[in-house]
């Protein structure tokens, strides 16, 4: 059986709890939160404020914090050896994520997952196994209608937000509006924290509309969605054309992914990997003969 402790308890860090329950070959040995509040798990398992603290020493760490806090989390994981799965979803810095874990596993032994989750993660795979089909042409990705975690969590880090929701509308061809509701707290002026929202990383490059709301919670629904489509050449035949759909529950989606991702982890030699590096058939479980068998 697979160690597997958890950084985090937020939506995500819930859903992966429950992904770990509902595996056969892991299981749940901790839970880390850097603040014991009221939202402390009903686990069987310690729950501590330092995943150093944990006995044995778990195999995997998933990780279930906000992007820009995972760098640090993950690097003091890693040197002591423990694997860890992030969902890091600020793209244009993955490349760089990686190279900074990569050097962390390799001095501790250990490895690193990076981005897993519903995108980037899965749909980075959609979108090489397309360009494997047709390697000329043209991709788009086009998320929800649905709630963003990643966009809502940074908004909530914003100076003066209390509670704020982002969901992400599809205008076709890799194209999104970012509607953000906020409640801020008493003082603070909406004006200024609608300008912070609109030139933070994650909102600059969309357009973005920013609504005061009183009751962030009358809006809450964790469901999302992706359309992925390219248009192009297999060889040299034109017209190929692939597209992959899905709605989801986001935070369950995302907590089977970095589940998986674990399982893969002990798998892989030192160092730190994305989602499309790793083999499929290390992120299920059971023999390789069995899985040829019945997936091949």
């Amino acid at each position: 059986m697979l160690k597997i402790a958890i950084v985090g308890y937020g939506n995500i860090g819930k859903a992966v709890i429950e992904a770990i329950d509902a595996a056969k070959d892991m299981e749940l040995c901790g839970v880390a939160m850097r603040t014991q509040s009221l939202n402390k798990p009903k686990v069987s398992v310690p729950v501590v404020d330092d995943i150093g603290k944990l006995v044995p020493k778990p195999d995997a760490a998933i990780l279930c914090t906000p992007s820009r806090s995972i760098p640090e989390i993950a690097e003091k994981c890693l040197v002591q050896g423990i694997n860890t799965v992030d969902s890091y979803d600020i793209h244009s810095d993955i490349w760089e994520l990686r190279a900074r874990l990569d050097t962390a596993a390799k001095e501790g032994g250990s490895t690193a997952i990076v981005s897993v989750g519903f995108d980037p993660g899965g749909d980075s795979v959609m979108r090489g196994l397309m360009e494997v089909f047709a390697p000329q042409g043209k991709t788009f990705t086009n998320f929800g209608p649905g709630m963003s975690l990643g966009h809502t969590v940074a908004v909530k880090a914003i100076d003066g937000v209390k509670n704020a929701l982002s969901i992400t509308i599809p205008l076709g061809t890799g194209v999104h509006r970012r509607m953000v509701y906020v409640e801020p707290h008493s003082g603070y002026d909406f004006a200024d924290i609608a300008a912070k929202i609109k030139a933070d990383p994650y909102f600059r490059d969309d357009e973005t509309h920013v609504f005061y709301e009183n009751d962030i919670d009358s809006l809450i629904d964790v469901g999302h969605g992706v359309s992925i489509v390219r248009k192009g050449v297999s060889g040299k035949t034109h017209n190929q054309l692939f597209e992959f759909n899905m709605k989801i529950n986001n935070p369950a989606l995302t907590a089977q992914v970095m589940v998986a991702s674990a399982r893969a982890s002990v798998k892989q030699a030192a160092g730190a990997y994305t989602m499309i590096e790793i083999p499929i058939i290390d992120m299920l479980d059971g023999s390789k003969e069995a899985l040829i068998r019945r997936l091949v």
